[in-house]
């Protein structure tokens, strides 16, 4: 039976050759992927002008007080937001998280016909170092959709490029985000034909550039065409590779970062209830209860169905409106079907659920009690709007004039206080373990006055971030092919963090253009190396750097999820001395049998951090921020670690030999010191005298 949702009805699509199969499913898989670029393109470019809002925040977790009265640089989403900074961010923050949800539909889209997306890819970023490529002053191209040198007046000055948020910023995003019909409004007449190539596109070759879509909206149209595409044989692409993609005859491989019930459904179902109600009970675990995310039918018109509806979703909350009614209009034309859509701008089924929100994540005071929810109050207030609506709000709170950003911060004058990282409740003698407010700002204010002529630290710190963003998007690449990676949640918000930090300390955003490592950095050679976690503790005495220096670069990470080996486990979040899982995993018995452990019946101790056994175990962040603590453990948790020593090389093999314990409240650092003077003193080697936190881990905030 013929699909009554793709255009089987029209000349070009029909009674193709067979021979043309290959190149089709081959084009197909490109468009896929051109979409998943432009999906991911527009994630570090949001996200850089998000944090460029000038602001404080503080680092507050459930039933802890460990930082009362203390902030940090940068801000984060607010509830009730009352000044004009506060809007701005909770508004970009929503479109943020949106377009997440945009790549993960648009990746689920691709395991479902048979493709595998990449995130670590060109045109966006050099594959080695993961520089990005595509922003720059000398940049006009939105990734295979449109070069604004092809516009009209004002769109041919758009440039694209990373910045603050101000009006410029905002015009780009505004293009970005232009519904279907008024993108192509934008295109000066006489370069029309450059973007005017439907599908099957003529003369395209593997390995070749598409034709320009010249708008978001297009793409998706000219992957629907492909769909559509019915061979002599009576066969559409869309059977195809909708075979192809099933895994053993069930769904393909389908991930969940918004929907989690979608793979993993409730035993009972939830109970409807008004998204729009905060305050409505057992509401499940699905941001998103109705719009399609993923596509678990295995029955091809309802796969189909979801397919629609998924690009439905991309497009209605954002970039390329349009499309879908488009589409609806040709399969009425052509008497195909009587489709089941009701289109309006953002559709309610389109938002996000405020009592899941509220729910999934929570807020709290600095005293650890609970308060409103700061990110359900953002996304369910600006989740009522698209997104050319929401930079439309941003871009008149900006001509206000009441919007500051840290460039402007920084070019009136302002320097770094103690006072400026205290609140009213601030006092020196609560937890006084942690540095003193006075040496945070010392510190901020000296990254930026002591940089080099060449702009080391800066680099540094752009370097950082770079580092940062491609822990996501190095596992974004296993993410979608493995059912068992998790998504790595905290380097999420270890990127902002790193984004951040740099906005506040130099006053201009960092240049994720540049990589993660120097043309002049050695290669990093696992082989021969164990390379250290932090200032001072390197268990590699071939290494001869500088002893006091912090890891290098290249091993930067904010999520144990995207920490890569032994010895390089970071800060945070502890985690059993257990398996190899990516974050929020708790994996399988892992060196149980080697001596040291404890009786089997005994809670198991954790992985000590810059003393951890294998990839992904031993905490999150590196560098380890200075103000970073242990938090409380669970019931029956024991606040104990397993010691490790290493072998030689090539493979370091890890040898458990004692336990160390450790308490609430204790610096990471000081943990991470002790294994360290612990491992020295079993080997008969001098401990050295434990340095001063550098300047970079005093300025870096602590992980909750």
């Amino acid at each position: 039976m013929k699909s009554t949702l793709l255009f089987t009805h029209d000349d070009r699509l029909k009674n193709r050759p067979v021979s043309f199969k290959e190149v089709d499913e081959q084009a197909l898989h490109a468009i896929v992927q051109a979409a998943v670029n432009v999906e991911l393109f527009t994630i570090p470019l949001y996200m850089t002008s998000l944090y460029s809002l000038q602001g404080m925040h503080e680092m507050n977790s459930k039933g802890n007080d460990f930082y009362l009265g203390r902030t940090w640089p940068g801000m984060a989403a607010t509830a009730n937001p009352t000044t004009d900074n506060e809007k701005a961010f909770n508004a970009v923050f929503s479109v943020f998280v949106a377009e997440m949800l945009h790549l993960q539909i648009i990746s689920n889209l691709a395991k479902v016909v048979g493709y595998e997306p990449k995130f670590t890819c060109e045109p966006l970023q050099d594959e080695e170092t993961y520089a990005w490529k595509c922003y720059g002053a000398d940049k006009t191209v939105l990734p295979h959709i449109l070069d604004f040198e092809d516009c009209v007046e004002p769109f041919n000055k758009i440039k694209v490029k990373t910045g603050p948020m101000n009006l410029e910023q905002m015009e780009l995003f505004l293009a970005i985000e232009e519904t279907e019909g008024d993108a192509e409004k934008v295109i000066d007449p006489n370069k029309m034909a450059k973007y005017s190539q439907k599908a099957p596109f003529d003369n395209w070759k593997p390995g070749t550039d598409l034709p320009w879509f010249g708008s978001i909206g297009n793409m998706y149209l000219q992957l629907w065409n492909y769909l559509s595409i019915t061979y002599t044989d009576g066969l559409t692409l869309w059977d195809i590779v909708f075979e192809k993609g099933k895994v053993n005859g069930g769904p393909a491989v389908q991930k969940e970062i918004f929907n989690p019930e979608r793979i993993d459904p409730p035993v009972k179902p939830h109970p409807i209830v008004d998204t729009n109600d905060c305050d409505a009970k057992d509401a499940g675990d699905d941001e998103y209860p109705h719009i399609a995310t993923s596509i678990q039918n295995t029955e091809s018109e309802a796969a189909l169905l979801d397919a629609m509806n998924m690009i439905n979703g991309i497009t209605d909350q954002g970039e390329g409106g349009g499309v879908i009614k488009e589409i609806l209009e040709r399969m009425n034309k052509n008497k195909s079907a009587n489709a089941p859509m009701n289109l309006s701008a953002v559709q309610e089924q389109f938002r996000p659920s405020c009592p899941v929100l509220k729910n999934k994540y929570p807020s709290y005071t600095a005293t650890g009690a609970d308060a409103p929810s700061a990110k359900a109050d953002a996304r369910h207030t600006f989740g009522k709007m698209d997104h050319f609506e929401t930079f439309g709000f941003v871009k008149k709170l900006i001509e206000k004039g009441d919007i500051t950003t840290w460039d402007q911060w920084h070019a009136a004058g302002n320097s770094w206080s103690a006072e400026s990282l205290q609140t009213a409740v601030y006092n020196p003698a609560h937890n006084p373990q942690l540095p003193a407010s006075g040496d945070i700002a010392g510190a901020l204010n000296r990254l930026k006055l002591n940089d080099t002529a060449d702009g080391k630290n800066f680099e540094l710190f752009s370097r950082a971030s770079t580092g940062a963003i491609a822990g996501v998007t190095k596992v974004l690449n296993d993410y979608f092919k493995n059912p068992k990676t998790k998504f790595p949640y905290p380097s999420m918000g270890g990127s902002g963090d790193r984004i951040s930090i740099c906005w506040a300390v130099f006053g201009k955003a960092p240049d994720i253009s540049l990589g993660v490592t120097s043309p002049d950095d050695k290669p990093i050679d696992r082989a021969e190396h164990l390379y250290h976690a932090c200032q001072g503790m390197s268990l590699d005495d071939t290494l001869k750097d500088d002893p006091e220096t912090c890891a290098t670069t290249a091993i930067y990470h904010t999520c144990k999820g995207s920490n890569d080996c032994k010895t390089e486990g970071g800060c945070g979040f502890v985690q059993l001395t257990t398996g190899g899982g990516l974050c929020g995993g708790k994996a399988t018995a892992f060196y149980k049998t080697q001596p040291g452990w404890l009786e089997a019946n005994a809670a198991l101790p954790f992985s000590p951090p810059a003393d951890n056994a294998c990839k992904t175990l031993g905490g999150c962040a590196v560098p380890i921020s200075a103000s970073q603590m242990y938090p409380a453990l669970k019931d029956g948790e024991e606040y104990r670690m397993q010691l490790y020593d290493f072998g030689d090389k090539p493979g370091f093999k890890p040898k458990s030999f004692g336990i160390l314990e450790y308490e609430k409240g204790e610096l990471v650092y000081d943990v991470a010191w002790k294994a360290y003077r612990a491992v020295l003193e079993k080997r008969g080697l001098p401990v050295p005298e434990k340095p001063k936190p550098s300047d970079l881990r005093l300025a870096f905030p602590p992980s909750t």
